[in-house]
């Protein structure tokens, strides 16, 4: 029951009550609470008997959560039914863009127009804004289906569009290496590298897989009889330690057909890699195509950094490990593969991310078309 009293102000005498809102679940003790500011004792009372109403029905305990409160709620399930890797992933989104801006507010205080303009301030700062826009939106979904909220002020929200000259500087910026480039580092690979990283960047660049994918890839995955590779794992790496996982999509999981020139790379290679650990002595079957001196599998961050060092060395165009799968998806597109193929052999679940590659893809193909003709015309 509430307790009332008089107090005095400057603008007179006015009213308070003190009252329990529930048990605080740390300390198993009730949690006072004390509301102020009544004219009359009347009117005090009636807001006591609203609030305790409230907290018998449950309706104060969800209006005070917080988005971090709701979060630890839903996370704490939701964990069980991703990936490890998945997990990292999520955490990482939500700690970095979604807590920040959401953490401290109460759910019911999180308005339409304050999820637009995290949509916009965020749009200006990163490019997956639609990705961080769904994470966030799964907590939303979470409480309007527990009644903590009665509308859902995400569902209203718009990715800003870019205007066309954000998308034309875009273009112009291609993660990608063209046939000529491709052969041109390829010829320099040959003579400057390892024969592994040769024969890793070499897959990377005519296989398209991912570079997670190419380093779980065991031996036993490559068929020299139906010229084929089996891709249904990838690494990840956590606390210093590899973990292999199945491929997070279904689409991932693929049986990809390989050329006569990569067969033969990849039958010297497992020669050469058995020779290798037999002059060190090393007798054991050796499972991974790309392997540690220790036979455990390749550090995730091992191609970033040879790639990154020899870019640099030799002065070549700047793109990334992942960047060499792009490589993969223009050249096919240019030998004539369809977007479907080029979806399939790539391992992309939705043909949104393949066209999103191909439009990128295209534009670049269109101001080379359009150079070509230019220094033909100036030959003449």
């Amino acid at each position: 029951m509430a307790s009332f009293q008089k107090y005095k102000t400057k603008q007179g005498t006015l009213w308070l009550f003190k009252t329990y809102v529930g048990i605080d679940p740390k300390t198993g003790k009730r949690k006072p609470t004390t509301r102020r500011g009544f004219k009359t004792k009347k009117e005090a009372q009636e807001a006591a008997r609203i609030l305790e109403d409230e907290v018998k029905s449950g309706i104060y305990h969800r209006n005070n959560l917080t988005f971090k409160q709701v979060f630890d709620e839903w996370w704490s399930s939701h964990k069980n039914t991703i990936k490890l890797s998945t997990q990292n992933a999520k955490l990482s989104k939500f700690n970095r863009h979604i807590l920040p801006w959401f953490g401290n507010v109460k759910m019911v205080d999180i308005t339409k127009q304050y999820c637009q303009k995290f949509v916009d301030e965020l749009s200006k700062k990163i490019n997956s804004v639609t990705d961080i826009k769904i994470q966030a939106n799964l907590v939303f979904k979470y409480a309007l289906k527990h009644d903590y909220i009665t509308r859902n002020p995400m569902h209203y929200v718009e990715i800003p569009k870019k205007d066309e000259e954000e998308i034309i500087e875009e273009g112009e910026v291609r993660n990608f290496w063209t046939k000529e480039e491709l052969d041109k580092f390829l010829s320099l690979g040959l003579k400057h590298m390892t024969t592994q990283n040769y024969v890793y960047f070499y897959m990377l660049a005519y296989t398209g897989m991912r570079k997670g994918e190419l380093i779980a890839l065991e031996w036993k995955d490559v068929s020299f009889e139906s010229n084929t590779i089996r891709i249904n794992k990838t690494m990840f790496f956590k606390d210093g330690k590899e973990i292999i996982q199945t491929t997070k999509k279904y689409a991932s999981r693929r049986t990809i057909a390989i050329d006569s020139d990569t067969l033969k790379l990849l039958k010297k290679w497992k020669i050469k890699q058995k020779e290798n650990f037999l002059s060190d002595g090393v007798t054991e079957n050796i499972i991974n195509v790309f392997t540690r001196e220790d036979l455990r599998p390749l550090r995730l961050a091992m191609p970033n950094d040879i790639l990154k060092s020899f870019i640099k060395k030799h002065k070549l165009r700047k793109i990334t490990v992942h960047g060499l799968r792009h490589t993969h998806a223009s050249i096919l597109f240019e030998a004539g593969a369809t977007i479907k193929e080029v979806q399939e052999r790539l391992g992309h679940k939705e043909i949104e991310t393949t066209m999103n590659v191909y439009t990128h893809v295209s534009k670049f193909v269109a101001k080379k078309t359009a150079n070509t003709f230019s220094d033909y015309m100036k030959k003449i």
